[in-house]
């Protein structure tokens, strides 16, 4: 019998050889994994990332969404259920109107109003406190969020009143 040392060394020796030459083909009729001579891998070769890769999904930056659940009363009810439930409210104050991150009830946002900007907004994230839900919250009713949000600002006034009762223009966060 060998000794350990011998042992351990011969392991990792015939590791590194069936990974660098040989493959493991797995056999129906027996569920065996048996070695198989493969060509070498092509090297390795360095992938660029974004500055931020969201877990469980691909990038959508540039994409034009639309919103395939559509703007009907019962998607923008959801998303309002949905608004509560996942505590966006306690961020973005109750119906939006604005708390620790930005008022969503003013047709303002920073990283655009389209539907497929805010879509991409809940599911990638936003630096400096908006997290990333891509992961956690399904499609659709992402979706249903992105109908509620764009619902906040329906006939509100985004103007307001300066000290002097002179009507102005609301300015940025």
């Amino acid at each position: 019998m060998s000794s350990r040392s011998e042992r351990l060394t011969v392991a990792v020796l015939g590791a590194a050889v069936a990974t660098i030459g040989f493959g493991l083909t797995v056999r129906a009729e027996t569920g065996v994994a048996v070695p198989q001579a493969t060509t070498p891998a092509a090297p390795a070769q360095f992938v660029a990332h974004p500055d931020h890769v969201p877990p469980g999904g691909t990038q959508l930056r540039g994409a034009r969404l639309t919103n395939p659940r559509g703007n009907g009363r019962d998607v923008i009810a959801e998303g309002a259920r949905l608004f509560v439930s996942y505590n966006c409210a306690d961020c973005h104050g109750a119906e939006g109107s604005g708390f620790m991150a930005p008022a969503l009830d003013d047709a303002r946002f920073h990283f655009g109003g389209s539907e497929g900007e805010i879509f991409q907004s809940i599911y990638e994230g936003r630096p400096e406190g908006m997290p990333a839900w891509g992961s956690t919250i399904d499609p659709g009713q992402i979706w249903a969020l992105v109908a509620y949000v764009r619902s906040l600002n329906q006939g509100k006034s985004r103007t307001t009143e300066d000290f002097a009762g002179e009507t102005v223009e609301r300015m940025g966060h």
